[in-house]
């Protein structure tokens, strides 16, 4: 899926879509990529002249990236963080850096999703979460 077929499922927009494509793979696991704007607003004041993308972005790509695994939720429901858990930052992300992730659905229970998302650049592991997420009516 691109950009726009993205936002056919997804509420997010711009500035806060943050994913460029994402493709449900053959095992079930979901690939995702986004590569970091040169200018992107959130690392504009983290830190001057050392922009750095903050944790927090890189948890909400990996959240963002979980879509994929429950695009049927989607129809009628919001989905919305419930938890993160065992999150870990491995490298640096800087603008500019394309975004390969990969998100894997762990457990389901009732409305709650549990999955699994680690998030690279050009092939290092730089963030990695275990994600719980609910499905909320609209």
């Amino acid at each position: 899926m691109n950009r726009e077929e993205i936002k056919q499922i997804l509420p997010h927009r711009e500035p806060m879509l943050l994913l460029d494509s994402s493709s449900l793979q053959t095992d079930g696991s979901a690939c995702s990529s986004y590569r970091i704007p040169e200018e992107a607003w959130f690392c504009q004041g983290h830190f001057p002249g050392n922009p750095i993308v903050p944790g927090v972005i890189l948890c909400e790509i990996m959240a963002q990236s979980c879509f994929q695994l429950m695009i049927e939720v989607f129809k009628d429901h919001l989905v919305l963080y419930r938890g993160l858990d065992e999150v870990k930052f491995r490298g640096t992300v800087r603008p500019g850096d394309t975004c390969t992730i990969s998100s894997t659905l762990v457990e389901q229970k009732g409305s709650l999703y549990v999955c699994e998302a680690t998030l690279s650049v050009e092939g290092k592991r730089c963030a990695q979460a275990r994600i719980t997420l609910a499905a909320v009516p609209r």
